[in-house]
């Protein structure tokens, strides 16, 4: 009788602990430093490969394909840390379905836009002083008059709720989430820019 009571008793004792177990979660680091810093690098890169190449060549072609390949490329490497968003518009919009903690939108922004001005420091100490000066490769030529702003600006309004219509639905969305976002959002920045 007193072995039934004990392993009565014991089994109280691992259905205790089973409840009481919590879901491992990872450090604060993983949670909010790696990601700040996964898109500070990512945008920084970004930035960094889309203006050299403007910087350096002109037409739209060599950009467009810069920006697209060097967005792919990074979202396919850094996406797992931070969800690969390089765009403040993106991140809003992650946010908004539901794929992004509001804490981190802001910190987020702050990542983005700092690596946004890293790369582009870098690529302007990097090419010579007087092709960054002249630059006319990318959106550069696009607008040669104030009339044309309104027209300009509907176009990027448009190209960047594609942008977030692509991340949103190929990597947030859990039913239409496809292992080829990085590719899917490098080839809409490249459409984005061989448009106009």
């Amino acid at each position: 009788m007193a072995g039934a009571e004990h392993g009565a008793h014991a089994g109280r004792e691992l259905l205790d602990m089973e409840v009481k177990a919590k879901a491992w979660r990872p450090p604060w680091f993983e949670r909010h430093v790696q990601p700040c810093l996964a898109e500070l690098l990512g945008s920084a890169l970004f930035i960094f490969t889309g203006v050299l190449a403007a910087v350096e060549h002109t037409g739209r072609l060599q950009p467009a394909l810069a920006h697209g390949l060097a967005l792919g490329t990074a979202v396919a490497v850094l996406g797992d840390i931070s969800g690969g968003h390089f765009n403040p518009a993106v991140s809003l919009g992650v946010w908004l379905v539901g794929g992004l903690n509001m804490m981190m939108l802001i910190p987020y922004w702050v990542s983005q836009l700092c690596g946004g001005m890293i790369g582009a420091g870098l690529a302007k100490a990097v090419a010579p002083s007087e092709r960054y000066g002249n630059a006319s490769g990318g959106a550069f030529g696009g607008i040669t008059a104030d009339e044309q702003i309104p027209a300009a600006l509907v176009g990027e309004v448009v190209m960047t709720a594609f942008l977030v219509l692509v991340v949103c639905m190929g990597a947030v969305n859990g039913k239409t989430k496809t292992p080829l976002a990085p590719f899917c959002v490098g080839f809409t920045v490249t459409a984005g820019i061989l448009a106009g």
